[in-house]
Order: structure tokens, then C-alpha cells, then sequence
């Protein structure tokens, strides 16, 4: 007889780990709070136009195709992949610049602005290439639950070339001393959830991933094609779906969970993995007594920042815009602070735009446009309102029009907010994160929440919130590795 696997959380980390874990032949259920899968990349129709309610960025294309393939698969019998070009523009304070998908053209760019950079653009991103792959083949796959999985020749020959011990800012700055050009290397960072400054430079293989690996779209749907195909994939490998089913309780008799407790039904479990938010899990469904941390870990924790998002549907085409646009005629810097220092409600705000009805005219009503806006905001803090949202909103909107230099305001036909207290009462984000925890040093690896618990020997948690940490790929590879613990442990079914 099978043995039976519950995983709580149909997000991107819960469905891969329900598709490893029944292609070791175990008995999979996935129970999920909402109707239907995705978690944060749940997807909203409304009026005609279909929004991607959660990432928007498709990079490392690499870790898709990966996924596909363990089982036979590959991503084009799922969806297929549009590399944008221009990659994306950025709207400084003096005016717009595209990002060439072209990797000369995007040399020919940093040396109008810097000359010698295009040069020193090559030995950049040749070390985080070195970086990518190491970082990706070494060390996101980790478990992280012993120092001794870093004992690699590998890794300790090549410990310097990873940079762990060197900032991003510091880094960018060896090669590069245009504002511009820093502020471009430098913003990936910004959404793994610390200044640049306070991220390890192991992280410039996010520009790897950017520069060389590409932005892609999953034409006819955009993000949500992902969640759907993976979806797909699971339930051909047996995996059943519970939607509609929020966990109430994980029961808990001598050490070990026997079942998983939703609002309706009852599920009988020989091991549980938790998709969740890793703090309601502890907090909310386990006794005390069945917890791994403390109320004081957790307060110490350095969160990724939490979001203000708006699904906006407008009567008619944005003359000139791109598929993805980052507004930085702002301070960057200062930005910055607000999300990670001060943590306070931001002056004047960075934000980025995505229109995917510029690439997919599946999106919205024809002559119609679909933007996605989010601003980048400190987790945990107070405040988030009706009346705040809409002074973001107008200040975001203002800006936008006066760039495009046409009416945005009064062309609005939809508008939908989403933001910190959603992501509380939607998803139970610790402090109403948006992107999990900080990848700084001390939250890196074996210093995450372990994906296996301390205290209850058949339970282990996946996302965000552990190994390896925030983002849609390294939430698949999360999925897989407590897969590979749970068979570590109990072999295959």
C-alpha cells in the first residue's frame, strides 16, 4: 500500500514538491485554501482582462526546462516563450532607456554612458556566470540543514569566486562607476530583500540571469501558463487536488503528524509537507510545544519587502509603452532605505508597470490595455488603507502620465488593489511579506528555517520561507529538495 504524502499549498514549492514526491510513488494530496492552484501567482478575470496576480518576470529559463524534463517533459508541450526585446525599459529622471535583448547592443549601451564598460561588462558577468552555475548546481539544491553539505571541493576551491563575503554594491562598483549603470546591476537585488549593500555579491548572478539568460513571456496567458502546466503535470503523475480546503490544524500524537485537519474533511498523512507560510504553520496549526521557533527568531527575521499592487484595465492602448517598464526617476537610494531602514511608508516611490497586453492580446479587450503596478514596500508595517492605497495610486498615475504624456487616469475601466493586509488575510504572510525572507548572509542556507522540522519528524516545510529562498525558480527547486529529504528518510513509497 502507498504511503500517503498531504502537502498544504498549491503554490509553485507545493506542486513540485506533490509531483516529486508522487513520481517516488507516494500518495499525493494537495489541500489549498483558495479555488483555485497558483498560491501568489492565482490568476483574476474581470471585465475582459485577465491578470497574472503575482510574478510577472520570467528569467532563468534554464530551471523551467530543468523541472520539465525529471519527468519526461519538456516546457514547449506546455506553453510556448517569447524573449522580450527590448528586455525592459527604465524611466530615469532625464528620460527612458530600453534594454536590448541583444547582448552587443546592451555593451553599445553601457559604453555611451561609461566608456571601457562594455569591457569590463564582459569579465562581470563571466564571473557570474561562474556564479550561476555553481550557485545553481551547488548550492540552491542544498537542503541546508548541516554545514557539512558545503564540505564541497568545488565549492571550497571556488569560495572566493562566489563572493559571499563581498556586498553587491561594492562589487558593481569594481567595474562600473556610472549611477546608471550601478542602479541596473543593482536592482535585481532590490526584490530579494536587502540593500545592495547587505546582499552578498553571490547574487550578481541575478544579472547572469538577466543579461544572458533573458526575459521571457509564456505567450497567450502569460505567468499563469506555468502554474496551469504544472497543474497538468501533477495530476497525470496521480496527484490529488483539494481546493476550497484552508488547513485548520496539523494533528500532532507522539511526535509525529497524523493528519492534516481542513475546514470540511480529514486527511490521513504518513509524512506532511507545508507549502505555507512557514510562520502560520508553526504558529497557527502546530502546539506550542510542536514548534521549531520562537516568537523572538521570528521578530529577528529580515524580510523581503511586501507590495502595493494595482490591476489596472484602461479603454484604450498607452501609446510607446513596453512590456515591462521600471520607474526609477526617483531616488533609488533613498527608496531603498525606507523599505529596509527606516521601514516606513515610502516619499516618493520607485514602482515598475508591466502591460502584458503589449506582447498578449489574450490579456484584454482589443484596443484595450492591461498594467500591473506594484510598488515595492517595507514588510510589517502599519497603516495600509483604502485612503493610502488611493494616494499611492494617484501619485504613481501622475507620474505615468506625465512620461507617456497623455490621460491614464480618466481611460480607467478596472481597478483592484492588493497589498499588505491581503497578503496577511489571503496567504497568512508572516508581516505581510511579498517576497519571503532577506537573502542576506545570515538568512543564507544552513541559516534559513529548516525544511525539515525539529520537532515533528515527519513533517517539512517548502517555499519561500526556507531553502533556497524568495522567486518562482528557486520555489520549484524548493519543492524538489524536501522531496529528496522526505525520500532520504522514508525511501520511495
Amino acid at each position: 500500500m502507498k504511503k500517503k504524502a498531504i502537502v498544504i499549498g498549491a503554490g509553485f514549492a507545493g506542486i513540485s514538491a506533490a509531483s516529486f514526491m508522487a513520481k517516488n510513488g507516494w500518495d499525493v494530496t494537495v489541500v489549498e485554501k483558495h479555488g483555485t492552484p497558483g498560491g501568489r501567482a492565482r490568476q483574476m478575470h474581470k471585465n475582459g482582462f485577465v491578470f497574472d496576480m503575482g510574478p510577472s518576470w520570467y528569467w532563468m529559463p534554464d530551471v523551467f526546462e530543468r523541472y520539465f524534463a525529471q519527468f519526461g517533459k519538456q516546457v514547449s508541450d506546455y506553453y510556448t516563450l517569447e524573449r522580450l526585446d527590448p528586455s525592459y525599459r527604465v524611466v530615469w529622471k532625464d528620460g527612458p532607456m530600453d534594454i536590448p535583448a541583444n547582448y552587443i547592443a546592451f555593451q553599445s549601451l553601457l559604453e555611451s554612458l561609461e566608456p571601457g564598460s562594455a569591457a569590463h561588462l564582459d569579465v562581470f558577468l563571466e564571473e557570474a556566470a561562474y556564479k550561476y552555475k555553481v550557485g545553481i548546481q551547488k548550492l540552491v539544491h542544498k537542503p541546508g540543514r548541516s554545514v557539512s553539505e558545503f564540505l564541497d571541493k568545488a565549492l571550497i576551491a571556488g569560495l572566493f569566486k562566489l563572493d559571499v563575503f563581498t556586498n553587491m554594491k561594492e562589487h558593481v562598483g569594481r567595474y562600473f562607476k556610472h549611477p546608471k549603470i550601478r542602479e541596473l546591476m543593482e536592482f535585481p537585488v532590490l526584490f530579494l530583500g536587502a540593500l545592495p549593500e547587505n546582499t552578498p555579491a553571490l547574487y550578481s548572478l541575478m544579472n547572469y540571469a538577466d543579461v544572458i539568460g533573458g526575459t521571457w513571456y509564456p505567450k497567450q496567458g502569460g505567468m499563469y501558463r506555468i502554474v496551469q502546466a504544472m497543474h497538468q503535470l501533477a495530476e497525470a503523475l496521480g496527484v490529488q487536488f483539494h481546493f476550497n480546503q484552508e488547513v485548520k490544524e496539523i494533528v500532532i500524537e507522539h511526535g509525529i503528524a497524523k493528519r492534516v485537519i481542513t475546514e470540511s474533511n480529514v486527511f490521513e498523512a504518513d509524512v506532511v509537507i507545508a507549502g505555507a507560510d512557514y510562520h502560520h504553520v508553526e504558529t497557527r496549526l502546530l502546539p506550542q510545544a510542536c514548534r521549531s521557533y520562537t516568537p523572538a527568531y521570528w521578530e529577528k527575521r529580515i524580510m523581503a519587502p511586501s507590495a502595493l499592487l494595482y490591476y489596472v484595465g484602461l479603454n484604450k492602448k498607452v501609446q510607446g509603452i513596453t512590456h515591462h517598464t521600471l520607474f526609477f526617476d526617483t531616488s533609488f537610494e533613498v527608496h531603498g532605505k525606507e523599505i529596509y531602514r527606516t521601514k516606513q511608508w515610502p516619499d516618493d516611490p520607485l514602482f515598475y508597470v508591466c502591460a502584458p497586453s503589449v506582447t498578449d492580446t489574450t490579456v484584454a479587450p482589443e484596443g484595450h490595455e492591461n498594467l500591473f503596478i506594484l510598488i515595492p514596500v517595507a514588510s510589517g508595517i502599519e497603516g495600509d488603507s483604502a485612503a493610502l492605497r488611493d494616494k499611492y495610486f494617484d501619485k504613481v498615475i501622475a507620474r505615468m502620465e506625465k512620461y507617456f504624456g497623455e490621460p491614464l487616469k480618466e481611460a480607467i475601466l478596472l481597478k483592484e488593489t492588493f497589498a499588505q493586509s491581503d497578503f496577511v488575510e489571503q496567504y497568512h504572510a508572516f508581516k505581510g511579506n511579498a517576497y519571503g525572507l532577506a537573502n542576506t548572509l545570515l538568512q543564507t542556507a544552513v541559516l534559513k528555517p529548516s525544511c525539515h522540522s525539529k520537532k515533528i519528524a515527519n513533517l517539512f516545510f517548502t517555499g519561500q520561507l526556507t531553502v533556497p529562498g524568495p522567486g518562482v525558480p528557486p520555489s520549484l527547486i524548493s519543492g524538489e529538495v524536501v522531496a529528496r529529504e522526505v525520500q532520504k528518510k522514508y525511501g520511495k513509497s
